[in-house]
């Protein structure tokens, strides 16, 4: 398959607003795809790289070479090229990056070029979204949505699940079950401003349990074996022994369990985040910090899979093989006054508030169903980094003031929501701008623009009109509570997110 065919794609997809056309025009390229292409075609036309990272910055693509007079590059030539860039390391590194680049641009058109510069800089803002691929791929196969997205949740690759619903079809799609050892995506929790908001969410009595700023992790135990792995599906396996050792005792022959680590101080209240965030980023044996193991649901027990059983039944099975110490602290409340007393008792505790979860809801991987609201006692987002201004005075020479936007999966970008620079300390300033610099696109006197990444905790009072921002709103009193490595760009919050936790005020 040509890269033209996925440029002129892109460029379709990003030219309309209509979630249907952007389907259609995802699944015409899809169909010329063959299936051992699918994965790459996937993973660029949701403006990724299956290498991830390979060490390309702005300043390589800057000054282009001119432009091919023919679409001559394959989807097999541009990844074996970026495969060959990514593995260049050493001395003159930078330089032979560059070089290679500047090969890879000379052999395509101009639209290829335009392509593949939003492809590296990470500014290939079109749209294509998880939800729209998996309708895409649905449609190129012929196959019902419902099964592609159920193959994506257990499989949690779309490449992979559209290569095999290319080649095979339904049957194809069929053949996904959920594997001890592979991680599939976490089940998300949407956010509600307080208890009662919450609560009238969600029919009948629900599941109050603390909510711990902690470390996501999907345990799998078989094969003699205990893993470990983030919400971004890395696995940290080797940096926890005491974790490891704890759960190596459940009574169960195979599992998958979901749960979070947190650092705990002697009397039970939580050390920062950046505690719990260091012990899990390295392993350190001489850490005298152990995390504490605390888990909340299961999604497969001894052969059989609980994914599609009701919250309360997957928590019975929980009960029964993890003892009560291991458990998340929960109760079930038929009354707002009982949710209330263990609200109360989390966030007394030092923890971040609780989440009230449906006692019927399915565990939907990878995505934000209704059956799991978190409510704290504060307002807080997930926001992306979308520049920074230099600072003045003490903080000159740092990127200081941060450009904040939400997530818009209409279009695949992101809408500004305001500034902020409160929150930081010296410590974050050096790392921010190093980090920022890393992530930049373009800059000028000012203001360091940068591909949209890093997502950033933040703190604020409400959100007020503004005609000075696209999305018509702006934060009061935004500040920085920290940033979430463990979370990536898509993860964020919504532009409705933002609506839904904190209404308008003039």
């Amino acid at each position: 398959m040509l890269l033209i065919e996925i440029a002129q794609a892109s460029a379709t997809v990003a030219g309309t607003s209509s979630r249907r056309a952007k389907a259609d025009a995802l699944a015409a390229c899809l169909r010329d795809a063959a299936p051992e292409e699918a994965p790459v075609v996937v993973a660029y036309l949701s403006g990724e790289l299956p290498q991830r990272q390979i060490g390309v910055g702005y300043a390589a693509l800057r000054d282009p070479p001119a432009p091919a007079p023919d679409a001559v590059l394959t989807v097999a030539d541009v990844d074996a090229a970026f495969t060959v860039i990514g593995a260049v390391a050493g001395t003159g590194a930078v330089a032979r990056r560059r070089a290679l680049v500047g090969d890879l641009f000379g052999r395509a058109t101009a639209v290829e070029q335009r392509f593949l510069a939003g492809l590296l800089s990470g500014e290939l803002r079109q749209g294509a979204l998880e939800g729209v691929m998996a309708d895409a791929i649905a449609r190129a196969a012929e196959v019902p949505a419902a099964a592609v997205r159920r193959a994506v949740m257990l499989r949690g690759s779309l490449g992979a699940v559209a290569a095999a619903a290319l080649a095979d079809g339904a049957a194809g799609l069929a053949a996904f079950r959920l594997e001890v050892g592979r991680p599939v995506r976490p089940m998300l929790a949407a956010a509600a401003p307080d208890l009662p908001a919450a609560l009238g969410r969600i029919d009948g009595p629900a599941a109050v349990e603390w909510k711990l700023d902690g470390i996501r992790a999907q345990i799998h135990v078989g094969g003699g074996e205990v893993r470990v792995f983030t919400r971004t599906l890395d696995e940290i396996t080797v940096r926890l022994p005491e974790v490891t050792a704890v759960l190596a005792r459940l009574p169960v022959r195979d599992a998958v369990l979901d749960g979070e680590l947190i650092a705990l101080r002697p009397d039970g209240r939580p050390h920062p985040f950046q505690v719990t965030a260091a012990r899990t980023a390295t392993r350190n044996p001489a850490d005298p910090v152990p995390l504490s193991v605390f888990l909340f649901d299961v999604l497969h027990l001894d052969g059989d899979d609980l994914l599609d059983l009701p919250g309360a039944e997957r928590h019975a099975a929980l009960a029964r093989v993890a003892p009560e110490e291991l458990r998340m602290p929960r109760v079930v409340a038929d009354d707002a006054e009982r949710a209330a007393d263990m609200f109360a008792e989390a966030v007394e505790r030092g923890h971040e508030g609780v989440l009230v979860k449906s006692l019927d809801t399915p565990y939907t991987t990878g995505r934000r169903g209704a059956g799991w609201i978190k409510v704290k006692p504060r307002h807080t987002l997930d926001l992306v980094v979308l520049a920074a201004e230099w600072g003045h005075g003490r903080r000159r020479g740092f990127l200081s003031n941060l450009h904040l936007g939400a997530r818009d999966p209409a279009t695949g970008g992101f809408v500004m929501l305001g500034k902020t620079f409160k929150g930081l300390t010296d410590e974050l300033l050096a790392w921010q701008t190093e980090r920022l610099r890393e992530l930049a696109v373009s800059e000028d006197a000012w203001t360091v623009r940068v591909r949209p990444e890093l997502v950033v905790e933040i703190a604020f009072d409400g959100v007020q009109r503004s005609t000075r921002y696209p999305g018509g709103m702006a934060l009061r009193f935004a500040r920085v509570l920290r940033y979430r490595p463990d979370k990536t760009a898509a993860e964020a919050d919504t532009v409705a997110a933002v609506r839904a936790v904190a209404p308008l005020v003039d």
